[in-house]
């Protein structure tokens, strides 16, 4: 038997649609790929463009959270099951298993990469703890999913609509103060990533940040997503902080679709 390979679009269908929150839909397909908790895929709107998304399912099902932003994403959150979509990858460097407790901080549509992770942590003891912080009680994602895991999970709200008032970052310093952790993985705005990185200083824990660039290939080769000599879309997503913190780029400035920067 021979198998695609992994960079040509294999085409999919749409199995389920969810809407999880009034922002996000959550898109699932069946494949026999086996990505990493962390990785992400390619995934071809038909008539419209070529996206990233991060795994938010990575069994037998597959699933993809969507945010409808742009033209291809808002294209995207609308399709339906039965619909069809091309994929290709899993790509880049996921997240790596530490033993111990660990502390997981996500913000935003940050947890939908984290999902298969946290899953994958509470398997075993000591559970891990998990920041889930976002502006509004509407913006939040996976809520119950987490609590589901038996992870001890801490939801915070700008705006104080949903589980504690202030940010993630708020929970995260009250977390490394009363508890030992072997690892911090964290995804969401990159300014939040950085203070996380920096608070876990603390306790010389390792931790591991997933980045959001603008990516058109996903295999190093068009340089769209580079940072500081980085080609997230290959060496990332997932990279250990010490890589990234001192880079002027991060949690300052992206890349447009034509290379433009833009201010986070």
């Amino acid at each position: 038997m021979t198998h695609r390979p992994l960079h040509r679009p294999r085409i999919v269908e749409i199995c389920e649609r969810k809407a999880e929150t009034p922002l996000v839909t959550v898109l699932r397909w069946k494949d026999s790929t086996k990505p990493k908790p962390g990785q992400y895929v390619m995934v071809w709107v038909p008539g419209r463009d070529e996206i990233p998304m991060s795994l938010c399912d990575i069994g037998g099902v597959k699933g993809i959270a969507v945010h409808a932003k742009g033209e291809a994403s808002s294209a995207l959150a609308r399709m339906k099951a039965g619909d069809k979509i091309g994929i290709r990858g899993p790509y880049g460097h996921g997240f790596r298993h530490r033993s111990g407790k660990c502390l997981v901080v996500a913000g935003g549509t940050g947890i939908a990469c984290l999902a298969p992770m946290v899953e994958r942590l509470a398997r075993r003891w000591p559970r891990p703890s998990v920041v889930m912080g976002a502006r509004t009680k509407a913006e939040l994602l996976f809520v119950d999913r987490m609590r589901q895991t038996g992870a001890e999970v801490v939801v915070t709200t700008d705006d104080g609509s949903a589980g504690r008032k202030g940010f993630a970052t708020d929970a995260a310093y009250e977390l490394l103060n009363r508890n030992r952790y072997t690892a911090v993985y964290s995804c969401g705005p990159e300014k939040m990533m950085r203070i996380t990185a920096s608070l876990a200083q603390c306790q010389s824990a390792p931790v591991q940040l997933s980045l959001e660039r603008y990516m058109k290939c996903g295999i190093g080769i068009c340089d769209s997503c580079a940072m500081g000599g980085l080609h997230i879309c290959v060496e990332g997503p997932v990279l250990d902080s010490r890589r990234v913190v001192g880079l002027p780029e991060f949690g300052a400035f992206r890349r447009d679709a034509c290379g433009r920067k833009e201010k986070i």
